[in-house]
């Protein structure tokens, strides 16, 4: 019989929510297993994944807080908004005279605190039935923003 529970699993980049679910599965001999959000498969971080009855408790755990840490490269612009993408343009040397801490802390700061967040053209959001990043990554442009 399959167990029952709340496993925290620490994901590393390269895979896909559904993948740890499908890992999990097989782990736990059952198909009743969910998670409580998606991460892109870039994303690292914890999935929060239910097994069993406990699946029906991740209904509270999606809508808590979220804490998110980054690494941001300045003066790069890639195909997929992202550090996978290819790098499409760079700031000219000149562009950097004026950047200072200051000047970053300023530009990250509407990045801080409660916000609402806007999912990427290459989020796992889905866009007409297929992820966003499926789509940026075809070569077809896709507007992330969910259909109202």
């Amino acid at each position: 019989m399959a167990s029952h529970g709340i496993l925290l699993v620490d994901k590393p980049g390269g895979l896909t929510s559904h993948d740890v679910v499908a890992r999990t599965r097989r782990a736990f001999g059952t198909r009743k297993v969910g998670h409580a959000g998606t991460l892109d498969p870039m994303a690292t971080g914890l999935l929060v994944i239910g097994i069993e009855g406990a699946t029906r408790l991740l209904t509270y755990i999606v809508g808590a807080d979220k804490t998110y840490a980054a690494t941001i490269r300045l003066g790069a612009r890639t195909t997929t908004d992202d550090a996978e993408g290819d790098v499409v343009d760079t700031a000219d040397a000149g562009a950097w005279t004026d950047v200072d801490d200051a000047a970053i802390l300023a530009g990250i700061s509407t990045l801080t605190g409660a916000i609402s967040q806007v999912p990427s053209s290459v989020s796992a959001i889905k866009v007409a039935g297929r992820r966003a990043y499926d789509l940026v990554r075809a070569g077809r442009a896709s507007s992330s923003q969910p259909a109202p």
